[in-house]
């Protein structure tokens, strides 16, 4: 991968609840946090720098509360699409800091096998990732997506070379059979900052399109399709959610509040469906408004059409295909999605 001696990055932090006695056989919960695949860290956020500060879970809900860093953005995710820079390091990240947790947690007083991973957007997506992956056999016994799943359109990258050679361009690498050695010499600081996110959005390009240095079907992390790996996923408990806004900050980089860009944005969302499609879709989300639409419905549906299409209808299908797995019976739900 894109490992240099300065990309030392995979810490952990560990809370244990505040007890007069030392526990053992505690529920273990390790937390993956979000930001794209390309920012956040394993203690806060970008609004709050200690949002991700575990005892509080740790006390109330008597549990060992983990976290963990991984590699984002270029040196995380950054694939040639071939052997020679597969992609994929900051889900390899996470899976070490999942197997150290399940050799090492007895020693704090947790449970191996009662480990749970949750995590929120892009944390979501990889805690479903972590779930479905080979490599996670018997470490996992339950995982949480919040707000970010296997199936959201931003979760897998099936054309990584094209990234890859964009970035190259960028940091003067050539795009020939020596791409790969350049990229790897190359300063990693350079690297971070040729992946870095252009969010001046449009209804026609959504921020969401943008996000491309993110998990790719390697062959190794994950040997197939998301969708065809969830046998995997058998033996775990799994919940999915959503928040009702959670479309805001993407759709608000996306549309100024126009009827027109409403309209644009869902044609981008919607282009393998056709015009036919769209129409379908513009009369649905407009079906409720008054004849002359006030700026705050317009600007609602926005939010609703972003939410819908980046997280809750991946979120539903998400749920449905485990459930089929568990109930083959569950078809005629199915068919409604």
């Amino acid at each position: 991968g894109l490992q240099t001696s300065t990309n030392d990055c995979l810490y952990l932090n560990i809370w244990v609840p505040h007890g007069s006695s030392v526990s053992s056989d505690l529920p273990v919960m390790v937390w993956i946090h979000g930001g794209g695949f390309l920012f956040g860290n394993s203690v806060g956020h970008v609004s709050d720098s200690t949002l991700y500060d575990g005892q509080e879970i740790a006390d109330r809900g008597n549990v060992i509360v983990v976290t963990l860093g991984y590699r984002v953005g270029t040196l995380g995710f950054l694939s040639t699409g071939d052997s020679s820079m597969p992609g994929n390091y900051g889900l390899w990240d996470q899976q070490a800091a999942i197997a150290w947790v399940h050799r090492n947690i007895h020693s704090f007083g947790g449970d191996p096998d009662n480990i749970t991973i949750f995590g929120e957007s892009a944390g979501g997506i990889s805690v479903n990732l972590q779930a479905v992956t080979p490599h996670n056999k018997g470490l996992i016994k339950r995982a949480i997506s919040q707000s970010g799943v296997a199936l959201c359109s931003w979760a897998v990258n099936r054309n990584p070379r094209s990234v890859a050679e964009e970035i190259a361009f960028k940091v003067n690498c050539s795009t020939d059979h020596n791409m790969a050695a350049c990229l790897k010499m190359t300063d990693p600081e350079r690297l971070t900052v040729a992946g870095a996110l252009n969010t001046t959005g449009s209804p026609d390009h959504p921020v969401i399109d943008r996000l491309v240095l993110i998990p790719v079907i390697d062959g190794d992390f994950l040997p197939d399709e998301p969708s065809n790996l969830f046998h995997n996923m058998a033996d775990i408990d799994y919940m999915a959610g959503v928040n009702d806004m959670d479309g805001f900050t993407s759709t608000a980089h996306d549309v100024p509040s126009i009827i027109e860009d409403l309209k644009r944005l869902l044609a981008s969302y919607t282009k393998d469906k056709g015009a036919a499609g769209l129409n379908k879709a513009y009369t649905l989300y407009t079906s409720t408004w008054e004849t002359t639409p006030k700026m705050e419905t317009i600007k609602k549906t926005v939010l609703d059409i972003g939410t819908d299409y980046i997280f809750l209808v991946p979120t539903q299908r998400n749920v449905v295909t485990m459930s089929l797995l568990v109930n083959p019976k569950a078809l005629m739900y199915h068919t409604l999605l």
